[in-house]
């Protein structure tokens, strides 16, 4: 009797509440209406299935009974974690909530008031152009190197996040008007033109792919066993190619894809084109590579100008 009311309370703690059925039905509207990626949806998920335990935990089983002061007494909890953490978590709530009202599950908006923690504007990582060409200065000796320097030429040549490099297949290249097809964030399609260098790297790397396609895969790069290339393998052998080119800096894939924006403004190109080219939906996410253009006159202004200096003499 005892292990049977045990087993009962067991299963009933396991049982759906309303709170598992509102965050499924968001999850679901994520992935198929607003077309976000998987791993954006996880991260939702998570921050959704902490806030729900927290309701849980003081009796609170549907999103119509949460009050302002559920919230704030949740976010009081964040107030150890960085800034970037916290502004995360309220936003996850705030976009679940404007959905939960739309869909007319709450007549509220509980997190119509609540305001994000103010970010310092971080500037992103990036090489000067000599940087890229030490990096992309790769002894091509076996098809892994003719793999990865193409995988490098191609994210500085276009822009690439390195999970829409990895996603290519065949079918998204056009070798004759060195142009790919790319999927991105939202699945939203862009076209991007690739530079003759970058075109030239990959038509080496597909001479020598033959050596590891063992399963005929239509993705572009593969790995030793002939699967896609992971984004945890590709960093892996960048980090064997930083060090055999003896670059100390930090870089990631994103580098590149920093690197290649930075320069294009730099060089002059119009920041409309930067932010079809990089695939922002919002030109205001383009604008933080002028901040960085413009931190460089700065700082070789105050390097170089003769006269920057009071004379101490």
């Amino acid at each position: 009797m005892i292990v049977d009311e045990k087993f009962s309370k067991m299963k009933s703690s396991a049982r759906k509440d309303a709170l598992d059925d509102e965050r499924c039905e968001y999850l679901s509207y994520i992935l198929l209406d607003r077309r976000l990626s998987e791993k954006t949806k996880e991260s939702y998920d998570y921050e959704l299935r902490n806030f729900h335990d927290y309701l849980r935990s003081i009796s609170v089983t549907s999103s119509t009974l949460v009050s302002r002061e559920n919230i704030q007494n949740y976010l009081k909890q964040s107030a150890s974690l960085k800034s970037r953490s916290i502004a995360h978590r309220i936003t996850t709530l705030r976009e679940f909530y404007k959905f939960l009202l739309t869909v007319g599950k709450i007549n509220v908006d509980v997190m119509s008031d609540v305001k994000g923690p103010r970010l310092e504007k971080v500037l992103p990582n990036t090489l000067t152009v000599e940087e890229v060409d030490k990096l992309l200065d790769i002894s091509l000796d076996t098809v892994f190197d003719y793999r990865n320097r193409a995988i490098l030429e191609l994210l500085y040549a276009s822009g690439l996040r390195i999970s829409e490099a990895l996603s290519l297949t065949f079918h998204d290249v056009s070798l004759n008007s060195c142009t790919i097809r790319v999927v991105g964030k939202g699945k939203k399609e862009r076209i991007v033109p690739l530079s003759d260098v970058a075109i030239l790297h990959l038509k080496n790397y597909l001479e020598h792919r033959h050596e590891i396609d063992k399963k005929h895969s239509d993705f572009l790069f593969l790995n030793v066993n002939g699967t896609p290339l992971s984004r945890v393998g590709f960093f892996k052998n960048l980090q064997k190619i930083l060090l055999s080119q003896n670059i100390q800096k930090k870089v990631t894939p994103h580098t590149l894809r920093h690197s290649f924006a930075t320069h294009m403004i730099e060089y002059g190109a119009d920041l409309r084109v930067v932010q079809e080219l990089l695939g922002h939906s919002d030109i205001s996410t383009t604008r933080i590579y002028t901040h960085i253009t413009n931190k460089k006159v700065e700082d070789d202004y105050k390097s170089y100008h003769p006269r920057i200096k009071e004379d101490t003499k």
